[in-house]
C-alpha cells in the first residue's frame, strides 16, 4: 500500500475485491445518460451540438422546467446528455444533475425498486416522466448523487424525429406507467407477481 493511501485510510485490496453480489435481482447494462445543470442552456447547447456533434432530440421551455431543458444524442437513444439551464452563475462549475444507468427488461427497474427498498435506499420518484418516455426508478447514492435505473428510452429513427409532445405521459408509481403506457411501449411483465405492490 502506498504512503498516500494509508494516509488517507483507503484498502485498496479491500476495495478491489468488492464486486457484484450473487442473486442480484437487476444488471445495469450501460450507463444510459447524464444530465448536467448549466448557466447558459443556449451556449451550452451549442457546445454539445456543433463542437461536439450531438443532435437535439427535444426541448423544454422553461415553464416546463425553469432555465429549460434540452435533450441532446450521438446515438438512437432519445438522449445521452440532457442539460437543465439556470444553474448558478458564480458556481465554480455547473453541477451534476444526475445519471442514467439502463437495464434490458422493465421487470429489472421493478425489482431494482423493491431491492432499493429492502436496502433502506429512499425513492426520490419512480414512474416515467416526459421526454424520452422511460421508466425509471430515481435515488441517491450516500454522498447524495442523483442516479436513476430506467428501461425503454424512446429510439430517433433515420428521419432524426422524437416522439410528439402530446404523446408523452408522465407517470408517477410504476404502477401507474405500467398500466398506461404511451404509444409503442409493451410495460408487459415477463413475470407478473411483479406487478403487486411491495414496500
Amino acid at each position: 500500500m502506498d504512503i498516500n493511501e494509508r494516509a488517507a485510510g483507503v484498502d485498496t485490496d479491500a476495495l478491489k475485491a468488492l464486486g457484484r453480489p450473487p442473486g442480484l435481482p437487476f444488471r445495469i447494462g450501460k450507463i444510459g445518460h447524464v444530465v448536467l445543470n448549466v448557466r447558459d442552456l443556449a451556449r451550452s447547447v451549442r457546445f454539445y451540438t456543433e463542437v461536439l456533434g450531438f443532435a437535439v432530440s427535444d426541448i423544454y421551455p422553461e415553464d416546463m422546467v425553469p432555465g429549460g431543458m434540452a435533450f441532446l444524442r450521438c446515438n438512437p437513444d432519445h438522449h445521452g446528455i440532457a442539460l437543465v439551464g439556470g444553474a448558478p452563475g458564480d458556481a465554480a462549475n455547473a453541477d451534476l444533475n444526475h445519471i442514467a444507468f439502463e437495464v434490458a427488461t422493465l421487470d429489472e427497474v421493478v425489482r431494482a425498486r423493491d431491492h432499493l427498498h429492502r436496502h433502506g435506499v429512499p425513492i426520490d420518484f419512480e414512474g416515467r416522466r416526459r421526454a424520452g418516455c422511460q421508466l425509471a426508478v430515481e435515488f441517491r447514492d450516500p454522498d447524495g448523487h442523483r442516479l436513476e435505473i430506467y428501461w425503454g428510452i424512446d429510439q430517433i429513427g433515420s428521419d432524426g424525429r422524437a416522439r410528439p409532445r402530446d404523446e408523452w405521459k408522465g407517470a408517477r408509481g410504476l404502477k401507474a406507467a405500467i398500466a398506461d403506457p404511451v404509444n409503442g411501449q409493451d410495460t408487459t411483465l415477463h413475470d407478473p407477481s411483479l406487478a403487486a405492490e411491495r414496500r
